[in-house]
């Protein structure tokens, strides 16, 4: 004679996981925004760099490339703001 035994699962059982799941989705947005923060931060601190580097620079050397010291912020941003 053989036995076996079988258990089905109980339709009123407490389940976490759609709650760590919802914690988990949570964490990713928060840290997928963090992390475009960052790349933005780096973005704008590179182009102040540039500019930085620019206003260094002598006339002439502006001259040589084209620039004139008024137009180093407008160059430096120009995809941003003036098209």
């Amino acid at each position: 004679m053989a036995y076996s035994t079988h258990s089905a699962p109980a339709d009123n059982v407490f389940s976490l996981r759609p709650v760590f799941a919802a914690i988990g989705r949570g964490f990713t947005v928060v840290f997928d925004t963090l992390a475009r923060a960052a790349e933005i931060n780096m973005t704008a601190h590179r182009r102040v760099e540039i500019a930085s580097r620019l206003q260094a620079k002598s006339d002439a050397e502006l001259a040589e490339l084209g620039l004139k010291r008024e137009d180093i912020v407008h160059h430096v941003f120009r995809d941003l703001y003036w098209q």
